[in-house]
């Protein structure tokens, strides 16, 4: 009789036939546990068909091993499906822990694989780390409204699971000639939920604005004063290409809605470049930016919290300085269209 290994799972997320990058994100973290537990990482992928030359990207990534079930019935999201497939390999497999991301298919899936499994399930973590002694999973997530930081762990049952929020952590560096293995699993026809058939799947909404995968973000905050001055946000926003974005407070005054949060009660992002005006920097919203590749403050205090991450601080007046940047980004961009108008003509 075969002894298991023991391993740490991560759940691939697939779109189009190729993998999102939050499945890349998921094995920075799993490779950390993994490591100090002294067990293999692997990364689990479901799709309707996929090649060895994409999988392999997860072993370069830093799976130790990757088990993909291929089937038709993978080609779209239905949970029950997802699930018994996952819970079936688990119950095969024991894993010790078992990571998803906290994306709509995440959300909605783990749940159902930790019910299956009679075990608990902690969503939507920033941190995650191994005790000392026992080998549990340390699970840290906001809690109440995003005022503490709350550290859940599941001492009893198996395997721990949690979500992780998008953009809280980043891929490590791809090695081509990382090693590992790739396993394909044949899918059991009896896993298929035939109470559910999708009819439509609606993947561009109009208007919709994706702070998680915005490149650039313009943020305003509390110091923009009222409703209205969210305007120079927008306009800022649009001459440099980007995404607007807000702090919780002004959220919480209605300036502006949900969706355009930032933070630990909001998204967490890990733009390019991150340039926010009018906010102070609570604890809770430097978290959420803290991925970021070039953060840039605009503050009157210089002793806002904000300039002491950014990477570049500018104390002023936002109400003088936001529409000069637009001003000279508007500027440089009708400059380069004329060149370039000039220089096509015979």
């Amino acid at each position: 009789m075969s002894v298991l290994k023991p391993e740490v799972w991560t759940i691939a997320e697939m779109s189009g036939g190729a993998l999102k990058g939050v499945s890349f994100e998921l094995l920075a973290r799993g490779r950390a546990l993994a490591d100090k537990l002294g067990v293999e990482l692997v990364s689990v992928v479901l799709a309707p068909s996929v090649t060895d030359r994409v999988l392999r990207e997860l072993i370069e990534r830093g799976a130790d091993a990757v088990l993909c079930v291929e089937h038709p019935a993978l080609a779209d999201f239905v949970c029950e499906t997802y699930s018994r497939v996952i819970a079936g390999l688990a119950v095969e497999r024991a894993p010790q822990i078992v990571l998803a991301a906290a994306t709509t298919s995440g959300r909605t899936l783990m749940p159902h694989v930790a019910i299956s499994l009679h075990t608990g399930l902690t969503a939507d973590c920033t941190e995650l780390d191994i005790e000392e002694g026992t080998g549990n999973l340390l699970q840290t997530r906001p809690a109440i409204g995003g005022n503490i930081m709350a550290t859940i762990k599941t001492p009893e049952n198996r395997p721990q699971m949690a979500t992780v929020r998008p953009k809280s952590s980043r891929p490590l560096e791809r090695d081509p000639y990382r090693e590992g293995r790739i396993e394909r699993v044949v899918f059991s026809p009896s896993a298929v939920e035939t109470r559910v058939r999708v009819l439509d799947m609606e993947r561009d909404v109009v208007g919709f604005e994706n702070l998680e995968e915005a490149h650039i973000v313009v943020a305003g905050g509390r110091g923009l004063k009222k409703a209205e001055n969210f305007q120079l946000v927008r306009e800022l926003a649009d001459a440099l290409g980007g995404t607007v974005g807000a702090s919780r407070e002004a959220v919480d005054r209605g300036w502006i809605s949900y969706p355009h949060q930032v933070g630990l009660s909001g998204k967490t992002i890990s733009p390019r470049l991150y340039l926010c005006a009018g906010i102070s920097g609570a604890i809770q919203h430097l978290a959420g930016i803290k991925t970021a590749e070039t953060i840039v403050s605009i503050n009157s205090d210089p002793e806002a919290s904000i300039h002491k991450v950014a990477d570049f601080a500018i104390v002023g007046d936002l109400f003088e300085i936001l529409p000069r940047l637009t001003a000279k980004l508007r500027q440089r961009a009708a400059q380069s269209a004329y060149t370039e108008q000039e220089g096509g003509r015979p």
